[in-house]
């Protein structure tokens, strides 16, 4: 089938007759789905598409029976569920959308090229496939609709372009006048049309566009022409045979960087022997620059592709090029003798005494003064002065020079534009498509000329991926890696990726030196550092998911100034507030920490740094500013881990269980349940099950987060049944303040359960708020296994009441998913369903996965008994999704004895039967909290087998 959403949204079959579709909703609906064929669109997003801002009441209902709708007319198969949403199965190239966007960019790429009769053809046949306004059928989706408007302009700019360069410049100056009518700001147009212009003989009028566009962007904007604008008039007024021909001229003048017609000279640029892979927007990037200016300096970490980029720009210009290599340039005396050289200028063999000699920086002013010239100052970074000088000599007395230099560092000029070079993109690590990446599609082709017949398929792919996403993204270093292919499998080279310096020594023997090896393209950029950068480099090493500059100022004893210094220099990246490095980087200087003997002293501060973070942090998690404190901690989280590990493996088990202790509450939130319960083992397992004097609650939290994932041997059964002799019951906690509510999950009451309600009562008034909010919650639940509903019910109100009074997200979901319960209990399904979804939407809004899941579940119930299976059914779906991903298994085994439940109500007997065991192998045995879960997995199963 071909979709068609480029106007009014029609599907064609196989044949081309149309498909009946029905009415407005499922025609939307299709829309949205064919705007992103072959990926699944979450069911939020499909909401917003199909309603807006106001869905109705039970809106989920009403998305599933647009879906059954639509799936009515195009077939079952064509339209999939998903735990995250729904897809259209279909090829993206059927979709008139994906096939325009494609076209579009083979065009582009071809006028780049230089190919302009194929970018006028493949252009031209991108813009038929509009038939009118884009998604016309989904009047909600806005913003993707102005998206692939804006994206068919770019085309017809790009067509247009094609169309000047081919000489048809009179037949398009209507088109143009017309399009700079409907977008006056738009400044290629302008320029476009005044191309046109001067090609067809209208000089003035061309001129005269220029002059109303200038006005026209001074009282609309405020601002002057851009550079490409500016550049038209300039051109114009020069008869720049670069426009095309004027009518009725003749031997325009020779064009800025050429000769007679002729490609400029090119000096010291060298033909390339390999593809250039994946910088295609950088390039597009260096040549506006270049176009906007006159110094350009191209930044980045070593190895990033700075050099190769260059050479491609400077390749791209049409004028006068001249490359000149610094890095074999010992000191600054050198720079101008080696400019001299790269432009070819030799000394005179003699000297007329009434003519002494000039100093190199003069004669390079004298040569080029009246030249027009693109001068590459390439590895400017161990001469980052001198280049700077002598840039700003020569471009002070040489109007038409312009200079592109590449470096670790700027030059530091005014007037300078900086362009950082970053490592190519990299693949999340499970791609659909890794080569949609440029990391990887470099990989693939270097493999290629070294293993013939090399291709990135289903039995590698996780492989290269790995790779790449372990180097950084460097281009140098995945060319190295690619290049061990010629003795090594990729699973082989995959695996030792740890030791990576050692991997990577075999570049090409023609490179320079210094990129020959990883590790000597990483020892460059340490010699150029000074003694304090080089000990803040390696210290900042035992971060692992960057620092702050207050953190980095803390933990390495050295002014952020130094810091500032290495993000200049190249060495860290600054990143959302943060500075990291790169972990190639990151290894070679953590190389340097161990030979400097400083490993102990540094990652003990890291540990402090972290341990007065996480005391800091844990209170205000249970506030109203539980938000920013996650955000803070999400930023951490990687470090925080780190500092539990070192305490563990140094033997500071008292830090260690004060660090984790208070990071629970951090942890449970954002469901790292299974790489928290690791950390808490190897804790308990230093302890030897000893409980250091005076830390009962957090070797008690330590023990009880060992358990998270739901799988305890003997020794860990051993250790939850001693909670209760080392705190019991009636303890409440003084440090560990979240503790109050893990220990109730996993040991849950004692026997009598009547006096564990009066001993709440008893103490909760004189409680901190957080405390007294979860004891009136926790009554409520005890309440509600005594019967007493209507005393259940007012307690758990108080209890939300209080939650809310404090602006504690997190305790209203525990609280609304109880009285959700509560209801559902009472056959007040309705009453369930709109508690539930409440708890689900500040569960999101909180990113707390596992909560969203246990919302999910009670909402389903509540489908359940409401009669709606297929509503129930998505929602369990989506629960289970979640609790695989947060490695929930209560949650988990929940959903699946909820689907359970659904396929025995639709008849499904043996796939309910398969669903329970899965439930029940999943489900904690040791937990009280999944006691419930387990009695109902055991009567569905005894129901199923019955046949009741």
């Amino acid at each position: 089938m071909r979709f068609e959403i480029l106007g009014p949204t029609s599907v064609l079959d196989e044949d081309g007759a149309p498909v009946a579709l029905g009415g407005p909703r499922v025609r939307a609906l299709l829309t949205l789905l064919a705007l992103h064929a072959g990926r699944v669109v979450g069911a939020d997003q499909l909401v917003d598409g199909l309603y807006g801002p106001h869905p109705p009441d039970g809106v989920a209902n009403a998305l599933q029976s647009q879906v059954s709708r639509l799936r009515r007319a195009l077939g079952r198969d064509l339209v999939e569920f998903h735990p995250a949403g729904y897809r259209l199965v279909a090829d993206p190239q059927d979709v008139d959308a994906r096939r325009f966007e494609l076209l579009a960019a083979a065009g582009r790429r071809a006028l780049a090229d230089g190919d302009a009769g194929r970018a006028a053809a493949l252009l031209g046949e991108a813009l038929e496939l509009w038939r009118g306004a884009p998604l016309a059928d989904a009047p909600h989706a806005g913003s993707a609709a102005a998206g692939m408007e804006e994206l068919r302009l770019a085309a017809t700019e790009d067509r247009i372009q094609a169309d000047l360069d081919l000489g048809r410049h009179r037949d398009l100056v209507a088109e143009l006048r017309r399009l700079t009518a409907a977008h006056p700001l738009r400044e290629r147009l302008r320029a476009q049309l005044m191309r046109a212009l001067y090609g067809s003989g209208r000089q003035a009028e061309a001129l005269a566009v220029y002059g109303e566009a200038r006005r026209l962007l001074d009282h609309e904007l405020g601002v002057e022409p851009g550079a490409e604008l500016a550049a038209a008039h300039l051109a114009v007024l020069r008869a720049d045979p670069a426009l095309g021909e004027a009518a009725g001229t003749t031997a325009p003048a020779k064009a800025v960087g050429a000769t007679g017609g002729q490609p400029g000279l090119k000096q010291g640029l060298r033909a390339q022997l390999t593809s250039f892979v994946g910088r295609a927007e950088e390039l597009a990037q260096v040549g506006a620059r270049l176009r906007g200016s006159r110094l350009v300096t191209l930044i980045g970490p070593g190895g990033a592709g700075k050099t190769r980029l260059a050479q491609e720009a400077a390749g791209q210009e049409p004028g006068d090029v001249c490359f000149v290599p610094l890095a074999p340039v010992a000191d600054a005396a050198g720079l101008p003798g080696a400019v001299l050289v790269a432009l070819d200028i030799r000394d005179a063999l003699l000297h007329a005494p009434q003519r002494p000699a000039l100093d190199p920086v003069t004669r390079l002013g004298t040569v080029l003064a009246e030249r027009d010239l693109l001068l590459v100052l390439d590895n400017c970074e161990h001469l980052v002065g001198a280049a700077a000088d002598l840039a700003d000599t020569l471009l002070a007395s040489c109007p038409g020079l312009r200079v592109l230099a590449t470096s670790r560092e700027a030059l530091g000029i005014t007037g300078e534009s900086i362009l950082p070079v970053s490592p190519l993109r990299l693949p999340p690590p499970e791609p659909d498509d890794p080569l949609a990446y440029a990391a990887v599609r470099l990989f693939a082709d270097r493999a290629a000329a070294v293993r013939p017949g090399f291709a990135v398929e289903a039995g590698n792919a996780a492989q290269v991926v790995r790779i790449c996403r372990a180097l950084d993204g460097l281009p140098l270093a995945i060319e190295l890696a690619a290049a061990r292919l010629r003795t090594l499998s990729v699973a082989d080279v995959a695996a030792r990726l740890d030791d990576r310096f050692r991997l990577l020594t075999r570049g090409s023997r023609t490179a320079l030196p210094r990129h020959q090896t990883l590790h000597a393209v990483v020892a460059w950029s340490w010699d150029l550092l000074d003694d304090g950068e080089q000990r803040l480099a390696r210290r900042l090493s035992v971060f692992v998911g960057g620092a702050t500059p207050r953190a980095a100022e803390r933990v390495c004893g050295l002014p952020e100034e130094v810091l500032f210094s290495l993000a200049e220099k190249s060495l860290v990246e600054h990143v959302g507030g943060r500075y990291r490095m790169l972990d190639t980087i990151r290894e070679f200087c953590a190389e340097r920490l161990a030979e400097s003997g400083e490993t102990t002293a540094v990652r003990d501060a890291h540990t402090s740094y972290y341990l007065d973070l996480v005391l800091t942090a844990d209170p205000l998690l249970r506030t109203g500013d539980q938000l920013d404190w996650l955000a803070r901690l999400d930023a951490e989280s990687d470090d925080l881990d780190a500092a539990v590990r070192w305490a563990t493996e140094s033997g500071q088990l008292e830090t260690g269980l004060l660090l984790l202790a208070h990071s629970s509450c951090y942890w449970w939130m954002r469901g790292h349940r299974g790489t928290s319960a690791n950390l808490a083992a190897g804790l308990l397992a230093r302890t030897g099950g000893a409980c250091p004097p005076g830390m009962e609650e957090e070797y008690v939290m330590c023990v009880l987060v060992s358990a998270w994932t739901g799988v305890a041997d003997e020794e860990l059964r051993e250790r939850l049944a001693e909670v209760r002799e080392l705190l019991p019951v009636t303890h409440l906690p003084e440090r560990v303040e979240f503790l109050m509510m893990m220990r109730s999950m996993f040991t849950g009451p004692p026997g009598d359960v009547e006096e564990i309600y009066h001993q709440l009562l008893e103490h909760i008034d004189g409680l901190p708020p957080w405390q007294r909010a979860l004891s009136y919650s926790g009554a409520g639940f005890v309440l509600q296994i005594l019967g007493r509903v209507e005393e259940s019910v007012a307690s758990f109100r108080r209890s939300l009441a209080t939650f809310r009074e404090i602006g504690e997200r997190w305790g209203a979901v525990l609280v609304l998913s109880g009285l959700g319960s509560l209801a559902s209990e009472q056959g007040d399904y309705a009453a369930a369903y709109a508690l539930s979804d409440e708890a689900l939407t500040v569960a999101r809004e909180l990113g707390v996965r596992a909560e969203m899941a246990e919302a999910l579940c009670r909402r389903a119930e509540a489908l359940l008994g409401m009669g709606e299976p297929l509503g129930a059914r998505a929602d369990y779906e989506e629960a289970a999704e979640l609790a695989r991903r947060v490695g929930s298994m209560d949650m988990l085994a929940w959903a699946h004895l909820g689907l359970a439940e659904v396929a025995l109500a639709e008849g499904e007997r043996d796939v309910a039967l398969s669903l329970l065991a899965q439930a029940r192998a999943e489900c904690p045995d040791d937990w009280y909290s999944t006691e419930d879960i387990r009695k109902r997995i055991d009567a569905t199963r005894d129901r199923a087998v019955s046949g009741r």
